[in-house]
């Protein structure tokens, strides 16, 4: 992994980042308006907070249409809002996240649908109201790992939301996402201020981003055939020409 050369400790830059980012975020919970509006509304939110914390979604090809639910490998809180600049979608986040200073309000006031992953109660509350959301036809974003990784392996799939929609017949696009700064993965101990701080202080992150080919279930024999082909391409890191997000 590489990392780009931090800001020095007294340079302001870091300091205005975290300013612009936690009082553009203030101001787009305050002014959150209905559900339907919510999601326009953080889909321009993730595209600003990116931006200011310097970091850049980098396109390794054109985002194919028809995927329903988008689905990723998982390394940092930021991931959520690489996806979510990229389209306007519900997600799933994990119960942490409502409690997230900021971000837990917007997320909450958004209709995010919440995750205890180690509550069977929850998870089966959690797939319910993805199914709705499925269902309903609206876009969705799930990181079926369920947990963040360094992002050199995959770690073991949460199935379950990728086997309701085999059964509900919803087109599934995976995404590869590898970011090669060892400030951006979120990992074991670390606490979301002093994660955010990393980012702000380092001069750019760069963030990959593999789209794959929109999986049709009416396509596969059976469920595991599905869930398997999501996880080679969630797994995988092929190398082609990059292209900025605009």
């Amino acid at each position: 992994m590489r990392d780009s050369l931090p800001y020095s400790p007294f340079h302001p830059i870091p300091a205005l980042r975290l300013m612009a980012a936690l009082g553009g975020t203030a101001l787009t919970v305050a002014t959150l308006g209905r559900r339907g509006r919510c999601r326009g509304a953080l889909h321009r939110w993730a595209r600003r907070v990116l931006a200011r914390l310097g970091v850049q979604t980098l396109l390794r090809s054109p985002i194919p249409d028809g995927g329903q639910l988008w689905v990723s490998n998982h390394q940092s809180w930021v991931d959520p809002l690489i996806f979510l600049g990229l389209r306007p979608s519900g997600a799933m986040a994990k119960a942490e996240v409502a409690s997230y200073p900021l971000l837990g309000a917007g997320a909450r006031r958004a209709g995010l649908c919440f995750v205890d992953r180690d509550c069977p109660f929850s998870r089966a509350a959690a797939l319910r109201s993805m199914r709705r959301e499925l269902r309903a036809g609206s876009d969705f974003l799930l990181f079926p790992e369920g947990t963040t990784t360094p992002g050199a392996g995959l770690a073991p799939l949460r199935e379950g939301g990728l086997r309701m929609a085999y059964r509900l017949g919803t087109r599934v696009l995976p995404f590869r996402l590898d970011a090669a700064d060892a400030h951006y993965p979120w990992v074991g101990d670390a606490t979301l201020l002093p994660h955010l701080g990393g980012l702000a202080r380092a001069r750019e992150t760069r963030v990959e981003v593999w789209p794959g080919r929109v999986l049709d279930p009416a396509d596969f024999p059976g469920e595991s055939a599905f869930v398997e082909a999501i996880r080679l391409h969630l797994a995988a890191r092929p190398g082609r020409p990059m292209a900025q997000a605009s």
